[in-house]
């Protein structure tokens, strides 16, 4: 009985991070603000990035927070139900959610702002060093594709140096991260990836 309920709290632990992790917080900021619908304009995706071509860099922020806490209330329900190691696999889950969520046909964004929100709360270090990693490549190269995926490669690094356990976690997540960037790292191999602008306000 009680691994029973173990099993029924873990498995409600992940299915609430699912559906926390599926909230398209780009999608609603940018139709709250009458800029459309985010998925018929620039690249089509809902997260951060997008929202920064359409909206500007305030409401690309909030997106980007937005994203984080929902990823952070996972990995918190994760730690509060099971400890750490079901608290970062509730923060992988997260990120499929916020990937393939349920109310827009499992079509969403690319994981990279929940992915930080992750790391925030399991490992603040880690989290600190990706996001300068992030900030300096994207910065002065204007790819933000390619600093998310040096931070995806350090990810797994940081999580087995942390424990084996939160280690697969981590890598499960670098992984479903790079195929979701799958076509960005496609387009920086043939010098055809977007740069960004850095605008307030479009």
């Amino acid at each position: 009985m009680i691994v029973d309920n173990i099993v029924i709290f873990y498995i409600g632990a992940l299915l609430i991070s699912y559906l926390l992790g599926s909230v398209p917080m780009g999608l609603i900021l940018t139709r709250l603000a009458g800029r459309g619908d985010l998925r018929q304009v620039g690249s089509g995706n809902i997260g951060a990035t997008n929202v920064l071509r359409v909206g500007g860099l305030r409401m690309a922020g909030l997106t980007w927070i937005l994203d984080m806490v929902k990823a952070i209330a996972a990995v918190l329900i994760g730690n509060a139900v099971g400890g750490t190691v079901l608290g970062a696999w509730c923060g992988f889950v997260a990120i499929v959610g916020h990937c393939y969520p349920v109310w827009l046909k499992f079509r969403g964004g690319k994981g990279i702002s929940s992915l930080f929100g992750v790391l925030l709360v399991t490992s603040p270090l880690a989290f600190v060093f990706c996001g300068i990693e992030w900030l300096i490549v994207a910065l002065t190269s204007g790819y933000s594709s390619l600093g998310a995926v040096v931070a995806f490669c350090l990810m797994p690094v940081f999580g087995f140096v942390i424990d084996t356990h939160i280690g697969w976690a981590f890598l499960a997540i670098a992984l479903l991260c790079l195929w979701r960037h799958r076509v960005n790292i496609n387009r920086l191999l043939h010098g055809t990836e977007s740069k960004i602008e850095w605008k307030w306000k479009k």
